[in-house]
């Protein structure tokens, strides 16, 4: 696979299977994935999208079916310098990051595509361009008719993002995700969740997506300076998509995302399989942040062991002998009302 590094060449392929047959496919696809903890990958269950058929005549055509269905307003893009490799990371001293950010309008953004491509098959130096998540429905009006299987899903939100060989660091997303490969070839490098201790996390509240990535360059790792991501690269999968694939990442699965092409789009659809009123656990995390992680050792072990029984295994735990009107908080799951109350009573202790 070109433009990888060895160790990602030498990775196990994520299982996958044939797709092709979307007819007979797509009813099943909600319990396909309903309890499927690991990487997936639909060989071609999109290849009859218009905007993929359009892609494989040519880019240009591919780029003529999208500007359909765009609004006029601005996307936000990044442009980074040939040197970066098209790696989206952190500036030297961490105080920003390595690419110039705007918006202009999508027009401007394939004309500059094609002159980077123009300039790299003449052997020259070229910037890099990527758009990230765009939200399908406010910036490509209809697209989503004949290019979505948000319509199977429970209520996804759609994304399409777009680039030439844009490398994005790994990180991972609490929904989960179907992401399908439209136009050009993406690789995907997947590591399991339990991976983190691994991969080098950076800053949790600053990063180039708004979600925390590992400082490890997969292409070019170094590992001197992290000597565990030897211990990632023998966990790690590979996802090599070309137009027509669809890749299912469960929720918390860390994923480094690496386009090929002149021209890559993908469409994303993100969903959880639990109710938004339970709100996200990112909030339970930063506040175990600032009232679990500075303790002394032995009241943060004291204190898992409370996390273990009521949280992380609580399937296991014995059932409390009290009425079920008693439970409060303890009921299985919690209703819309009793989540609101506590969420109110959690405002209230956190502004004391």
């Amino acid at each position: 696979m070109q433009g990888l590094a060895l160790w990602q060449q030498q990775a196990p392929a994520v299982e996958s299977i044939d797709a092709t047959d979307s007819a007979a496919l797509l009813p099943e696809l909600q319990n396909l994935l309903q309890n499927r903890t690991t990487p997936l990958i639909l060989k071609g269950l999109c290849l009859n999208w218009p905007l993929v058929q359009a892609g494989l005549v040519s880019d240009a055509a591919a780029a003529d079916y999208l500007l359909q269905f765009e609004q006029g307003e601005p996307v936000s893009v990044c442009q980074l310098a040939p040197e970066t490799q098209g790696r989206v990371f952190y500036n030297a001293d961490f105080s920003g990051f390595n690419y110039q950010a705007g918006k202009i309008p999508l027009p401007l953004l394939f004309k500059q595509l094609q002159q980077s491509a123009e300039q790299q098959a003449a052997g020259k130096p070229a910037s890099i361009w990527y758009m990230g998540s765009t939200e399908i429905h406010r910036w490509f009006t209809g697209l989503a008719e004949h290019n979505s299987l948000a319509h199977l899903l429970l209520q996804p939100l759609t994304s399409v993002w777009l680039g030439n060989q844009a490398r994005i660091p790994a990180h991972f997303d609490f929904p989960q995700n179907l992401a399908c490969n439209v136009v050009g070839h993406r690789t995907f490098t997947l590591l399991p969740p339990e991976q983190i201790e691994n991969l080098y996390p950076g800053p949790m509240e600053f990063a180039p997506g708004g979600q925390d990535i590992s400082l490890v360059d997969f292409l070019n790792p170094d590992l001197d300076q992290f000597p565990r991501f030897a211990k990632a690269q023998q966990a790690a999968s590979i996802a090599a998509l070309a137009p027509g694939d669809v890749l299912f990442i469960p929720s918390m699965w860390w994923h480094h995302v690496q386009g090929h092409d002149a021209l890559n789009i993908l469409v994303s659809h993100w969903w959880r399989d639990s109710p938004a009123y339970l709100g996200r656990p990112t909030n339970a995390l930063l506040h175990s942040m600032l009232s679990l992680r500075s303790l002394p050792k032995a009241q943060r072990q004291a204190w898992q062991a409370l996390f273990n029984y009521y949280i992380f295994e609580h399937e296991d735990a014995p059932e409390p002998a009290m009425p079920e009107a008693a439970k409060g908080m303890l009921q299985k799951p919690l209703d819309e009302l009793s989540a609101r109350q506590l969420r109110a009573d959690l405002q209230n202790k956190l502004k004391r």
